[in-house]
């Protein structure tokens, strides 16, 4: 393939320029000198390298960098690492080179944002080994995740030219670990973005339709935000107020989210956009001309009090400050309203970056420790769990990642932040860990409660505690925050180490016999295989005899299957083997890998598939390959933890299929009703009607009804003979 080389130089330097006009403002010469010198580095390293799109390799980390510097706002340093972020990898430079030329700092920077080694596909999940190095990397200097979501924005953002199953893999990942860090960590537009190019390359259907018919929305709704302007714009000019109005259409992730968790369409969905009110202030005045503006506002409209949230008197914990309210507007629909400084705007746009910014000057003290208290758990828990599986070392940090929060009080009077569904057990360990260890009950509001009460926010809370008292193992089926779990695990798991090292000694010996090496993958794959949640449990069973060699030999069997499965999917397949599986006979109907195999299979029971849906394989450790749809809720996890487990299915030969699926129908209740639902279902479309539940309560009714389906087409055709029944206002289909 030919290059017009002389073009393409002239086009690096255009986006190094183009870069450059966003920092020269904000930084000094030397600042503006290390970010020549990263660049030239970066262009010498990536000279003969080409993205997959065939476009210079050169043209990512400068992408990366202007991300770094326009939507995140960091400085010269975390520049010039975003430009030298893959030198070390793809290319000669090693990390004495970068200390040499730059420094330590951006040395180290650049060294924790170096990719891992592709591993071989037999061990554990590459991706979750990932995941864990992010997590260590965060607690040792927060740019380096900041610069690595970056790279993954930008990689999100030019991800047309990979094949489909790789856009599915990347977006599922992406989905899984990055949008909720990005979330964590302050940078919400960013978050938002993740979220729908994710959902762009994991439902295209969905994302394709929310998006047209955003589209068609605006014009009224820009039409809608300039009627809102003109009647709130006087006021606040009267006031002396100098600010701006933005109208902003929600995340067509967020809007898919309240689609799915209301049930309802697109049009159902009331706030779908929100204005936001940002003023000019200094730090004084900034909170007194906040409930100013509230107050003009709801002069203006009327105002939904239960959905008010003050952000300001009480920040969240990642920084971010703003009024929300929502009012009937101009057209009598409800609509949010977010009132914010330009320093909170900033905040909330650019996240943890901008709030270190505004340190001096503004009250951010104690939401500076929030953060700093937040990376430290993170710390504490990698240190003390070292022996998770990643899987389970990641639910626990994740925890907190999304969790809304509650506001608590000390006895003192001191705010404690906890994630809602937190108990005073969770606060007892937020106090003090040896609190939490010794916690027997509780006063909430001067009243005495359990250990497992929810807190409400503005509870005051003291906590009763006793020497004599020690952890136990239900403490864990109510405690919600990642450091109460970590702590009372870490208790339970010394109370068993002797019996776990007793187990592991009978499981060495057993696999030593049976001339299986003793090895972490190993673990991991009969951890998996005996549906078991961590190694430790594994021993115990060896240890207690629940397992014992006849449950080593099952394993031995199902090990040779699956080892057979994936080496037909490989690049690099191994000899052709055939195998035997006891599975449903069913080989004519759906086909795998790119060789359009028939294999046999049965489907998932996490969710329901029929012919049409969009489809994948999963290589199962002792199940065979099991059928999920795309839309199936663990389909997100599996391509970002498994994804060299996963194959791609279609459909070839569907007529004799019949499956289950279940449906839901809702609407205003009538006489004969029921009857006209059956007479769509038996009569009109021949379907067969396993069982139906309907209950009525003040003239509304709603069912659930399962129905034997033959294919996706059919089932559409359902859906719309029963939406058009008088009275029918809702159908849809249910997941398992």
């Amino acid at each position: 393939m030919s290059y017009d080389l002389e073009q393409e130089n002239k086009e690096i330097l255009a986006r190094y320029k183009d870069l450059i006009s966003n920092t020269y403002r904000t930084l000094d010469e030397e600042n503006n000198k290390l970010i020549r010198k990263a660049f030239d580095i970066a262009l010498d390293a990536h000279k003969d390298q080409r993205r997959k799109s065939g476009e210079p390799y050169i043209y990512h980390p400068i992408a990366v960098a202007k991300i770094v510097a326009t939507e995140i706002g960091l400085g010269a340093t975390s520049i010039a690492c975003a430009l030298l972020h893959d030198v070390i990898e793809d290319s000669d430079y090693t990390y004495e080179d970068i200390k040499k030329i730059f420094g330590e700092k951006i040395a180290n920077i650049v060294n924790g944002l170096t990719k891992i080694s592709i591993m071989n596909h037999q061990n554990i999940s590459v991706q979750s080994e990932n995941y864990r190095k992010l997590l260590l990397t965060l607690s040792e200097d927060f740019r380096v995740i900041l610069i690595k979501i970056a790279d993954r924005l930008h990689n999100m953002r030019t991800l047309e030219s990979m094949a489909p199953d790789k856009q599915k893999k990347i977006a599922s990942e992406t989905v899984y670990i990055y949008a909720p860090m990005a979330h964590r960590l302050g940078l919400y537009n960013i978050k938002s973005e993740l979220e729908d190019l994710s959902l762009k390359y994991n439902n295209p259907e969905v994302y394709n339709e929310i998006t047209e018919k955003l589209e068609l929305a605006k014009e009224s709704r820009e039409r809608y935000i300039e009627e809102f302007k003109k009647e709130v714009s006087e006021r606040l000019k009267e006031e002396g107020l100098n600010f701006t109005i933005k109208g902003r259409a929600k995340a067509i992730s967020s809007i898919y989210r309240k689609m799915l968790k209301q049930g309802v369409s697109f049009e159902e969905v009331f706030d779908n956009y929100a204005i936001r009110i940002i003023y000019k202030s200094d730090a004084k005045n900034e909170k007194f001309l906040a409930w100013k503006i509230y107050s003009i506002v709801t002069d203006v409209y009327h105002s939904n009090p239960s959905r008010m949230r003050d952000w300001i008197t009480q920040p969240r914990s990642t920084g971010y400050e703003s009024l929300h309210l929502t009012v009937l507007g101009p057209d009598k629909k409800w609509i949010e309203v977010q009132i914010r400084s330009e320093r909170m705007d900033e905040i909330a746009e650019k996240g943890v970056a901008a709030h270190y910014k505004y340190k001096e000057g503004y009250k951010q003290s104690s939401d500076d420790r929030n953060f700093e208290r937040w990376v430290t758990e993170i710390r504490d828990i990698l240190e003390q769990q070292q022996n998770l599986s990643t899987s389970e070392l990641l639910d626990n940090i994740k925890l907190n990642l999304y969790s809304k929060e509650v506001f608590v009080f000390t006895p003192k009077g001191e705010i404690k932040i906890l994630p809602t569904n937190a108990t005073a057990l969770d606060f007892a360990f937020a106090v003090h860990s040896d609190l939490g260890m010794k916690c027997l009950g509780a006063k909430i509001n001067g009243k005495l409660v359990p250990i497992s009460y929810v807190l409400q926010n503005g509870d005051q809370v003291d906590i009763l505690s006793s020497q004599n008292q020690k952890p136990k193992s239900d403490w864990l089926e109510f405690v919600v925050t990642s450091k109460a779990k970590s702590k009372i695990k870490s208790y339970l798991n010394s109370q068993k180490n002797q019996l776990v090292e007793d187990g592991k000694e009978i499981l060495q010996r057993k696999l030593r016999h049976a001339k299986i090496s003793f090895n972490d993958e190993e673990i991991n794959k009969l951890q998996k295989f005996f549906n078991l949640k961590s190694s430790q449990e594994l021993f115990l069973k060896f240890q207690s005899n629940e397992l014992d060699v006849s449950s080593l030999r099952k394993y031995i069997e199902s090990k040779n299957v699956f080892n057979n499965l994936l080496s037909r999917f490989r690049k690099s397949p191994t000899k052709n083997v055939h195998f035997e599986e006891p599975k449903e006979q069913n080989l004519d109907m759906i086909v795998f890998g790119k060789d359009e195999e028939k294999l046999n299979y049965s489907y998932a029971k996490c969710c329901t598939v029929i012919p049409g849906d969009k489809i994948f394989g999963f290589i199962t450790i002792s199940d065979g390959i099991k059928v999920h749809s795309d839309n199936c809720p663990n389909a997100i996890n599996l391509r970002a933890q498994y994804d060299y487990r996963v194959i791609p299915a279609k459909w070839v030969n569907a007529e004799s299929f019949k499956n289950r699926v279940k449906i839901e129908i809702e609407g205003l209740d009538r006489m004969g009703m029921i009857n006209d639902i059956t007479t769509v279902i038996s009569g009109s479309m021949g379907m067969d009607m396993k069982s139906m539940s309907i209950e009525s309560n003040d003239g509304v009714f709603m069912g659930n009804i399962n129905l034997e389906v033959k294919n996706k087409g059919q089932l559409e055709e359902t859906f719309k003979k029963l939406k058009d029944i008088d009275g029918v206002s809702r159908v849809r289909r249910l997941q398992s």
